[in-house]
């Protein structure tokens, strides 16, 4: 915990930026009746029976004190899906970065090895070194700032999405207008804090 404290604690520095990443699924449902449009009077009319359509996988990555964030949507959750979107995140968003303060869970996924599964050696072991990665500990994914900008996508998919091509539309009109905003993240919580209010969660010496 004080570990990813500590690497909130940093100053920004574009050569070495700190960015938080995350993923999650969200069902995709479709409607079996069309809804009724809004009249005078009254709000649109929607069936209560609906479809299941599947469901999509949300990765997301959130620059805090830069106030940038990226997301993606696949089909699934898989070793290659989670390298692709680191190799994206360096050589497209973070190609002038020295190195880049990876904090992150510790899913299966999410690891090293992921890189030398998808991609050729070479590129997996470049990649692999520009990375300084930092888990959160176990129960402890509310460390991880991006976490917060995943909830925030209910601004978007409060409603019935019914496939992934109008989620990936949704996702990119609300990652552009709020990285456009450009609000960084204000972290309060620090070491100090949690030395005090998780106090029982330290060892007693």
């Amino acid at each position: 915990m004080e570990d990813v404290l500590a690497v909130y604690a940093l100053p920004l520095d574009p050569r070495r930026p700190v960015v938080c990443m995350d993923e999650s699924n969200k069902q995709l449902v479709g409607e079996v009746h069309a809804p009724i449009a809004a009249a005078s009077g009254h709000p649109c009319l929607v069936d209560h029976e609906y479809v299941r359509n599947g469901v999509a996988e949300i990765f997301v990555e959130v620059e805090p004190l830069a106030g940038r964030r990226h997301l993606e949507v696949t089909e699934q959750r898989t070793r290659q899906d989670w390298a692709r979107f680191i190799r994206d995140l360096l050589e497209e968003r973070y190609p002038d970065a020295d190195q880049v303060v990876l904090v992150m869970d510790n899913l299966n996924t999410h690891a090293i090895a992921s890189l030398y599964e998808t991609l050729p050696p070479a590129q997996a072991r470049r990649l692999a070194e520009r990375l300084e990665i930092h888990y959160t500990p176990k129960h402890g994914s509310w460390l991880n700032i991006a976490e917060i900008e995943l909830s925030a996508t209910s601004q978007c998919l409060n409603r019935r999405i019914p496939d992934i091509d109008s989620m990936r539309h949704e996702i990119s009109a609300w990652e552009h207008a709020r990285n456009n905003r450009g609000a960084p993240v204000n972290w309060r919580f620090t070491t100090d804090n949690a030395r005090i209010k998780l106090a029982r969660l330290y060892p007693k010496l």
